[in-house]
């Protein structure tokens, strides 16, 4: 299986980072494009987004000032098969990466991603406090994955409040 690419350009609005691609986007070479996958969904729900988007649009977010990368390039049927090696390095090239394209907000699609690149274990959703990189907001907010138990609209409410920050943020 082979990584997808990332959508990256300077002065992003957000940088969604996941863990990992999906097998199914691997295969289609898309973000997010594992049908019980939320995050197209969340986006349009939340008011990030114009309209729902298909995962084959995922270049599309870059028009809206939205990227998109992983912690983790390797495909993988679930999170729990990166290794710590993975994780060590991952983190390091995400950490080069929000240093060189500063976008505004990096959004985590997961709690867990966000551990592993602060390093951080006690944190709620939302923006953090202390930021890795100085100067870019670190937002959490929950996977879209569909084996999150959360309920879509407690996962929308938290995205909703992204898109609520982006705005303040613009409006400066």
């Amino acid at each position: 299986m082979n990584p997808i690419p990332d959508y990256l350009k300077k002065g992003l609005n957000i940088l969604f980072v996941g863990f990992n691609p999906s097998v199914r986007s691997a295969e289609t070479g898309h973000h997010y494009a594992n049908p019980n996958n939320r995050f197209w969904t969340i986006l349009h729900k939340a008011g990030l987004t114009p309209r729902k988007f298909a995962p084959e649009e995922d270049g599309k977010l870059l028009d809206l000032g939205f990227g998109l990368t992983n912690i983790v390039a390797r495909p993988t049927l679930a999170a729990a098969d990166i290794t710590k090696e993975e994780y060590k390095e991952g983190k390091e090239i995400l950490r080069d990466t929000v240093q060189y394209y500063r976008p505004k907000i990096v959004c985590f699609v997961g709690k867990g991603v966000y551990e592993q690149y602060s390093g951080k274990r006690k944190l709620s959703w939302g923006v953090q406090e202390e930021q890795v990189v100085e100067g870019v907001l670190e937002f959490v907010a929950p996977s879209s994955s569909g084996l999150v138990r959360m309920k879509l609209d407690d996962i929308v409410f938290i995205y909703s409040e992204l898109n609520q920050l982006l705005m303040k943020l613009k409006q400066t």
